[in-house]
């Protein structure tokens, strides 16, 4: 695998949007990434942890044993927990399912990766050293909506897309099968175990097309602002008649 420079030109995407956090490169891959270091930090309770270690500015990659202490995570990333830990994922549903929370059918819906990843690389977008697979934000609604209608103009979106709930890191083999993007507006424990403020949501875009939807973002905030003078001046002219 050839190590790909770190990309200088997706820094500004973080600035055109405002984004209090940058965007994170997601790579599912076969084996370690060359030039990336191993994750070194203590134990995460889930995988979706790593993403806000990559939204505070590091880069790393994990093995699947790095996913063990999520049931749900390893789940949605086809990683097959040790024989002895092999109930926790139907004591984790079971638990759900008693308090309400998810319904015993809705399991087999959840998005999983076609295949177990040798290792899952992180990094903020503009550092990152490897080919992204999926590129997630977490943006407020107004920022996510500029990123969705420049991933439309960069045809890697649908106008009427998929939103998800939970779990949130259903969102990345989601968006890594089905090449669209999409957003999700985090489960509980993705909020608990990231931090993310209510008031924040998630975008994914697949990797590929990260480019294009860098490139689509002026043209999409030049056209929101035109669209936002034309409304407020009809705003001011009905107000004007009441």
């Amino acid at each position: 695998m050839s190590i790909h420079p770190a990309n200088p030109a997706s820094a500004p995407a973080q600035a055109l949007l405002g984004l209090a956090k940058p965007p994170v490169a997601v790579a599912f891959l076969s084996e370690p990434p060359p030039g990336v270091d191993r994750w070194r930090g203590a134990p995460q309770p889930a995988g979706c942890a790593f993403w806000q270690h990559a939204m505070a500015g590091e880069a790393f990659y994990t093995l699947p044993a790095d996913h063990f202490n999520c049931a749900v995570g390893s789940y949605t990333h086809h990683i097959a927990l040790p024989p002895e830990r092999a109930r926790e994922f139907e004591d984790t549903v079971r638990f759900m399912v008693s308090n309400r929370y998810l319904d015993r059918d809705e399991v087999d819906e959840i998005p999983r990766l076609q295949k177990t990843p040798g290792a899952v690389a992180y990094a903020p977008i503009h550092l990152a050293r490897f080919e992204p697979d999926v590129v997630v934000l977490a943006a407020n609604p107004g920022q996510a909506m500029i990123v969705f209608e420049a991933a439309i103009k960069a045809d890697a979106g649908d106008s009427f897309s998929t939103a998800l709930g939970r779990p949130g890191c259903a969102l990345l083999p989601h968006v890594h099968s089905s090449g669209r993007t999409a957003l999700s507006f985090g489960c509980k424990g993705n909020r608990t175990f990231t931090g993310t403020p209510d008031e924040e949501l998630y975008v994914a875009i697949p990797g590929r097309a990260w480019p294009r939807v860098v490139e689509k973002l002026s043209e999409v905030i030049v056209a929101n602002a035109a669209m936002g003078e034309h409304y407020a001046a009809q705003k001011v002219r009905f107000a004007s008649a009441v």
